[in-house]
């Protein structure tokens, strides 16, 4: 399988990352809510925690909608999608000092942590989406650090509508390109 073909099934597989951008969306929008709304407490508990069941609530949409919900084992990809997947849990622990330090920056380093996340999903789903995705969470979590350093929820409100807005962007090149005639010699 060639590099070309096996983005190609991941585009296709996992419709442009729809679901998995859906799911997080409303995590982020949930722990922003309950941050403007409850407490700070309870919103970093609802990303914390709900970010453990983004892949397992995608996996589910995927085969209630049909789909497989996985590549197929001769997809190179199958090792760089298992390896993006841990690394923003692992650099989440970097969240611990800074929310210590300050709890209103937990939110702007943990967009810089989700762009730096996005960024190899350029090459996963051979979209680059991704890289905007990646620019626009890193970006908006530096400025909202420097400029609005005393909102608690800012970031987390404007992560979940980006995640929202890039999941529909996804699906639509996804499901546009599935509907196309294939431009590949072997398709």
């Amino acid at each position: 399988m060639d590099i070309y073909d096996a983005q190609r099934e991941v585009r296709s597989v996992y419709i442009g990352g729809f679901w998995g951008q859906l799911v997080s969306s409303v995590i982020w929008l949930v722990s922003a809510a309950l941050g403007t709304w409850v407490t700070p407490k309870a919103s970093v508990l609802a990303i914390v925690i709900g970010g453990f069941f983004i892949f397992p609530l995608t996996q589910m949409l995927l085969r209630l909608s049909g789909r497989r919900a996985s590549v197929s084992r001769a997809n190179p990809f199958n090792s760089l999608g298992r390896q993006v997947a841990f690394v923003l849990p692992f650099s989440m622990l970097l969240l611990v000092p800074v929310g210590l330090y300050n709890l209103n920056l937990f939110f702007p380093a943990l967009m810089v942590l989700l762009g730096a996340h996005y960024l190899p999903f350029a090459t996963l789903y051979g979209m680059r989406m991704f890289l905007f995705l990646a620019g626009i969470l890193i970006a908006v979590g530096v400025v909202i650090a420097h400029y609005f350093p005393g909102t608690f929820s800012l970031d987390a409100w404007v992560g979940g509508l980006a995640l929202f807005v890039f999941a529909w962007m996804g699906r639509a090149i996804a499901v546009g390109e599935a509907s196309a005639p294939s431009t590949h010699w072997f398709a």
